[in-house]
């Protein structure tokens, strides 16, 4: 065994005797009673930019339903119709649970600009009718962005007041709004995450967890345990802090799953303590062919495992 791999398994078996008081000797065992006992229901999906493979749709939704996942997250307004995706869904079995609303990085909610702000709240609407439609329940949103121009305490309210007019439509629809912690600059603290969303106070507002993304500065189950319920789906991703303090800060995603500094018999001890609900749990990784995504769906059954 590589000297790499020996100390990421020594890890995660460290992990799971401070949380469990678990050994090496009997990880098996206990890994089989924690599933058993207490096992949360979470299934598999993937971004659809994920599949490099030269397939039709219809043929990338039949080959990951293959490879273990049930369901694809797409970005909205979607490149396909509807009709398209909703055919590929009934020929495969693959579920759409989620999709991920793609103007929200250069029309923020908090923008400045009142027809900056009106355009965004235009997309998220078309998200939500098309995830609606699909037989999805939630849209992944960033809540804002605060830059050298818009300062954090206006992006914050300009924020609220944006979210709070989609209110009707999420309520029309039935489809949730989940926000993301993304590298924007806002929303740096899960207590900030927490009151955010409690301002809104509506139940179908809630957090779309990335667990990945929260390494930079923080530890993901202290997020999961303030948040609690407010989490309504998760993004799962790797990081390294030693790559991005020695190679640059986005080479910490350069770094496979059950590689990086996620700890995760702690991270799912944390989901099982909340009683998690979203139902999924979506990788954001890089992509690849059907080996590498093989490989994925892989080892995203040993981190549910845990």
């Amino acid at each position: 065994m590589e000297r790499r791999n020996f100390i990421k398994s020594a890890a995660i078996l460290a992990g799971m005797s401070a949380v469990s008081g678990v050994s090496a000797a009997n990880f098996s065992s206990s890994t089989k009673n924690v599933s058993s006992q207490s096992a949360l229901k979470i299934r598999k999906s993937l971004g659809y930019g994920m599949i490099d493979e030269a397939l039709s749709l219809e043929d990338k939704c039949r080959l990951v339903k293959d490879l273990g996942f049930d369901g694809i997250e797409f970005n909205s307004p979607l490149e396909f119709s509807v009709a398209t995706l909703l055919k590929a869904k009934e020929k495969t079995g693959i579920e759409l649970p989620s999709t991920v609303n793609k103007d929200h990085w250069s029309k923020p909610l908090s923008d400045p600009d009142n027809s900056v702000r009106e355009a965004i709240i235009q997309s998220v609407t078309k998200s939500l009718e098309e995830t609606q439609e699909l037989g999805g329940d939630t849209v992944l949103v960033v809540p804002g962005v605060v830059n050298e121009k818009v300062p954090y305490e206006q992006a914050y309210n300009t924020a609220l007041e944006s979210i709070r007019k989609l209110i009707p439509v999420v309520e029309r629809t039935g489809v949730r709004i989940g926000l993301e912690n993304v590298w924007n600059n806002f929303i740096l603290s899960p207590i900030e995450a927490r009151r955010f969303v409690d301002e809104i106070n509506h139940p179908l507002i809630g957090w779309y967890f990335d667990i990945g993304n929260i390494l930079r500065y923080g530890w993901p189950e202290h997020w999961i345990s303030t948040l609690n319920k407010r989490i309504v789906k998760l993004h799962l991703k790797e990081f390294s802090r030693e790559k991005m303090n020695n190679k640059g800060l986005r080479e910490g995603f350069n770094v496979e799953l059950l590689m990086g500094d996620n700890n995760w018999p702690v991270v799912m001890k944390a989901l099982r303590d909340i009683k998690y609900e979203g139902g999924w749990i979506t990788a954001e990784v890089k992509g690849g062919d059907r080996n590498h995504l093989k490989k994925i769906s892989e080892q995203m059954d040993q981190i549910l495992a845990l």
